[in-house]
């Protein structure tokens, strides 16, 4: 059996990075980590192709020789799936569609002939039998959520890791966690189901005899959303890392609410980690509960910010524009929020309703909904009817963009956190890679591009102030110019 995955072209949003891989010669920032761990639930003895559009172009003769083509997307993704879709109706292979752009909208792609919806493990078995018969029914649906011990090590042999920023593992699916607009709780649950120490460390030394010595993205929904069994598995990978001096460091995402437990951080930083992911929102205390974040809710969340700095995490947040409790100073108070925490890296995106979520759901119920959703929260439109008039929004939110992203603006922030922010934990292993960043870094963004007078002085108050972070600062700097592309596209 001859099968050809394949990995859909991201486009040019927050999440992409596409203007910072060019700095450390990198095609893609992450691998298409669900297609690979799908592969590793397919027979052995079956030869697999994966072409990942981010990395190099779909051939007619991978799709000719398949006998079946799979196709794993994000919401995102839609306009590079159909187009996948399209190619292959016309050489004749059959399409098998999964991952969230299909467990929740499946009935939008009838050019797609075959359905996996939800998580893959216990419908692999069937499926392949189905696939060696030539008898794949039109949709399988799985019957719960899966125990996470039947998922396999992802079959890294499938792809070329040299191609990739940053490589990805997965600990857990779900978040205990019910925000209004997240769709997370609809595909993989409300109780997070947690891989046993043993396991981590398992795919952990896969990367290792892959030869991969960089930086590993934890993709987890909420990676502190079970306290207890993500504690044991940090504890193994401090072990780990004593034993093998892999010399890997780590990222993740998490609620704010890790703030509050100073032996978790303490773990995470003695394993690794150097930078979380935070659902901050905003700084409107109406607007958490109107989207029931009850984590964020009652707090101060810049000081919760400070604190996960101080203990040696840089932290990067998601922040909303466009709630019904928004108020038309809200761009001044999102940009107000973001300077004084020093999250230097904020992805401000619009309020969008996914389908199936509560938010979805109710604005449907208010005859509010507009359309489906692209995915893409950086793309300056609504798919709903916003309360405040919606070129207001639009004209606000393109100027918050530019206004973060400003040089001035942005080297304030990274020095806001500089600030803050201690250093701890194992020291990352200088790359050969980061060292041509470093060169790249001080020819665009010192000379050829705007704000090279507010780049030289941040560099320099670093060298000053802090000068352990001085790579630390160089990275800023790459992904500042990155966020600045995205931002002046808007």
């Amino acid at each position: 059996m001859n099968v050809l995955l394949v990995s859909p072209r991201n486009p040019d949003t927050f999440w992409s990075f596409k203007h910072a891989l060019p700095f450390v010669a990198k095609r893609s920032s992450l691998p298409p980590l669900g297609l690979l761990t799908v592969a590793g639930l397919l027979p052995r003895a079956w030869r697999l192709e994966l072409v990942d559009l981010d990395v190099s172009r779909l051939r007619d003769a991978q799709i000719r020789r398949a006998d079946w083509v799979l196709v794993s997307a994000m919401i995102v993704h839609e306009q590079s799936v159909r187009e996948i879709a399209r190619r292959c109706a016309a050489l004749g292979r059959p399409v098998i569609g999964g991952g969230p752009l299909f467990t929740t909208g499946h009935e939008r792609f009838p050019e797609i002939g075959h359905f996996v919806l939800g998580e893959a493990e216990e419908l692999a078995g069937e499926l392949a039998a189905d696939m060696t018969a030539g008898q794949v029914r039109r949709v399988y649906r799985a019957p719960r959520f899966p125990d996470l011990a039947l998922t396999p090590v992802p079959r890294w042999d499938l792809i070329r890791p040299r191609h990739y920023a940053t490589l990805a593992v997965q600990s857990s699916r779900g978040c205990p966690y019910d925000c209004e607009f997240c769709d997370i709780v609809v595909m993989n649950g409300r109780v997070p189901r947690v891989k046993t120490p043993a396991r981590m460390i398992a795919e952990l030394e896969a990367l290792r005899a892959r030869g991969w010595r960089g930086a590993v993205f934890v993709v987890d929904d909420n990676f502190i959303g079970n306290k207890a069994g993500v504690k044991e598995i940090l504890r193994e990978m401090v072990v780990w890392r004593r034993r093998t001096h892999a010399p890997f460091t780590f990222l993740t995402e998490a609620s704010v609410n890790l703030a509050d437990d100073a032996e978790l951080l303490g773990l995470m930083v003695e394993a690794g980690f150097k930078k979380v992911f935070l659902g901050l929102e905003t700084p409107v205390a109406d607007s958490l509960v109107e989207c029931r974040k009850s984590q964020n809710a009652g707090r101060d969340l810049v000081a919760a910010v400070r604190v996960i700095q101080a203990a040696g995490l840089e932290v990067m947040g998601g922040f909303i524009i466009g709630f019904d409790n928004d108020q038309p100073d809200i761009f001044e108070r999102q940009f107000e929020f973001i300077q004084k925490a020093g999250v230097a890296t904020a992805m401000v995106g619009l309020l969008t309703a996914l389908p199936q979520t509560r938010l979805w759901k109710r604005l449907a119920g208010e005859g509010r909904l507009l359309g489906d959703s692209t995915g893409d929260n950086t793309s300056a439109t609504f798919n709903f009817v916003p309360k405040l008039d919606h070129e207001y929004l639009m004209e606000g939110y393109r100027r918050l963009m530019k206004r973060l992203y400003e040089p001035r603006a942005y080297y304030r922030r990274v020095g806001a956190f500089l600030e803050n922010y201690q250093a701890r934990g194992p020291r990352a292993r200088l790359l050969p890679a980061e060292l041509g960043a470093l060169f790249k870094s001080l020819l665009m963004n010192g000379l050829i591009h705007r704000g090279r007078r507010a780049y030289w002085r941040f560099l320099a108050i670093t060298l000053v102030r802090h000068p352990s972070s001085f790579g630390l600062a160089i990275t800023s700097a790459i992904y500042g110019h990155h966020f600045r592309t995205v931002a002046r596209r808007l």
